[in-house]
C-alpha cells in the first residue's frame, strides 16, 4: 500500500474540525476556492507573509475568481503533524510550511527546507529550478499524494538564543533546545534534548524554562518574536539552516482537478513568494541586528571545536539515512549541484564581495 493511501485511510487529523466543515472543491460559475493550512501563526513575521503573498497573488491574477482561504496554525488544525495530515488525507487542499517538519514521514523532506551543512538560498534555487531539485521534490511528493513548490526562503539563519554561552560541544549535553529537521537530530547526538515546537509557541516555551534555548530564523523575525526579552546571548550563524526554503504543497487529487491555468497560477505565485520572501528577510535583518545589539544583546560565534562537532554529528545523521534510495538520490543530487554552483560562485561573487568590503571599508 502506498503511503498516500495509508494516510488517506487512517488519517485522524489532530486538532482538526469535522471533515464536513473542511475544504472541498468549490467550483461555481467559474470560481475556484481552496483552503491552505499553515504551520505558522497568523502574522508571524516573514513566514506568514510568504503564505499570504501566495494567496493574494492568486486572487489578483484570477481577478478574484480563484480564492485561497488561509487558515493559520490553530485556526483549522493544531500542531505541525496535523498540517501535513490534513492535506495528505484530502481534508485540506494545500499547506504552507517548512518541509523539514516532516522528516519523520520521510527524511528526504529535509532537503526542501534545509539540511546541516547544506545549501545557501542561492544554491538551493539553482538546484531546485535548474539542476533537478524540483523534480525530486515532486518524486517525493508522489509517495504522499502531494504536488510541491518552493514558496519562500528565510535566507541564512542564526545559531540561536541561549541562556548561557557555548564554549565547547560538551555544553550541549542535557540542553533543552528547539531545533527541527535533521539539524535537530544532529544536535541530539551532542547530548541535547531536542524539541520541535511550532513557531507561535516558542516564546512561551523559552520564557517558562520549558526549553533552555532556541533557534528561530534571524534578527528581524527573532526581534519580532521578542526573544531578546528573555536572554541576551545570540549566536550569529548556525550549521543547520544556511538558506532554508518554505514549501507550498497541494493535495495531488485536488491539483489534478484544477484547470491548467489555475495550476499555473499556483506555480507562478509560489515562485514569486520564494524570491520576494528571501529578500524581505535580507532587507530587514541588518537593521534588526543593530537594534538588538543596541538593546544589550551580545552576538557571538560558535568556536571551531563546536563547528567541528556539528560537522561530525551532521555526517552521522546523513549516513544513517543513506539506506533509503530516494534520500541518497536527493543527497547526491544536492552535493553535485553545490559543487558545480560553487565552482563559479565561490570564485566570482565571494571574491568580489570580499574585495568590495576591503576597498570601501
Amino acid at each position: 500500500m502506498k503511503r498516500r493511501e495509508f494516510l488517506k485511510n487512517t488519517a485522524a487529523v489532530s486538532g482538526a474540525v469535522a471533515a464536513s466543515t473542511l475544504a472541498a472543491p468549490a467550483i461555481s460559475q467559474g470560481r475556484e476556492k481552496m483552503t491552505m493550512v499553515l504551520s505558522w501563526g497568523r502574522g508571524l513575521a516573514g513566514v506568514f507573509d510568504a503564505a499570504d503573498r501566495v494567496a493574494q497573488s492568486i486572487n489578483t491574477m484570477s481577478d478574484g475568481l480563484f480564492e485561497i482561504d488561509v487558515k493559520a496554525q490553530g485556526e483549522l488544525v493544531s500542531g505541525l503533524p496535523a498540517v501535513f495530515d490534513a492535506v495528505t488525507s484530502g481534508q485540506a487542499d494545500m499547506y504552507h510550511a517548512a518541509d523539514y517538519y516532516y522528516v519523520g514521514q520521510h527524511p528526504a523532506f529535509g532537503f526542501f527546507t534545509a539540511v546541516p551543512f547544506g545549501m545557501t538560498a542561492i544554491e538551493l534555487d539553482a538546484w531546485y529550478y535548474h539542476m533537478g531539485g524540483h523534480e525530486l521534490h515532486l518524486e517525493l511528493g508522489e509517495e504522499f499524494g502531494l504536488v510541491s513548490f518552493l514558496a519562500g526562503n528565510t535566507g541564512a539563519q542564526a545559531g540561536g538564543w541561549f541562556r548561557k554561552e557555548i564554549n565547547g560541544p560538551e555544553d550541549f549535553n542535557g540542553l533543552k533546545f528547539r531545533m527541527p529537521g535533521l539539524g535537530g537530530k544532529a544536535l541530539g547526538k551532542l547530548g541535547a534534548s531536542v524539541q520541535t515546537i511550532p513557531g507561535s509557541e516558542v516564546y512561551q516555551a523559552l520564557a517558562s524554562g520549558a526549553i533552555d534555548g532556541t533557534e528561530w530564523i534571524g534578527p528581524w523575525a527573532d526581534e519580532k518574536a521578542g526573544f531578546q526579552e528573555i536572554t541576551k546571548i545570540y549566536y550569529s550563524a548556525g550549521f543547520h539552516e544556511p538558506g532554508p526554503g518554505l514549501a507550498l504543497a497541494v493535495n495531488a487529487d485536488r491539483w489534478n482537478s484544477l484547470k491548467p491555468h489555475h495550476q499555473k497560477m499556483i506555480e507562478v505565485a509560489a515562485g514569486d513568494a520564494n524570491i520576494w520572501n528571501r529578500h524581505q528577510f535580507l532587507a530587514n535583518n541588518g537593521a534588526a541586528l543593530e537594534r538588538l545589539v543596541a538593546g544589550g544583546v551580545t552576538v557571538l560565534d560558535f568556536p571551531d571545536s563546536v563547528w567541528d562537532a556539528f560537522g561530525k554529528a551532521a555526517q552521522e545523521v546523513m549516513e544513517e539515512n543513506m539506506d533509503d534510495p530516494l534520500f541518497k538520490k536527493t543527497y547526491d543530487s544536492m552535493r553535485d549541484s553545490m559543487r558545480k554552483t560553487s565552482a563559479w560562485f565561490g570564485k566570482a561573487e565571494n571574491t568580489y564581495t570580499k574585495q568590495r568590503d576591503r576597498v570601501l571599508g
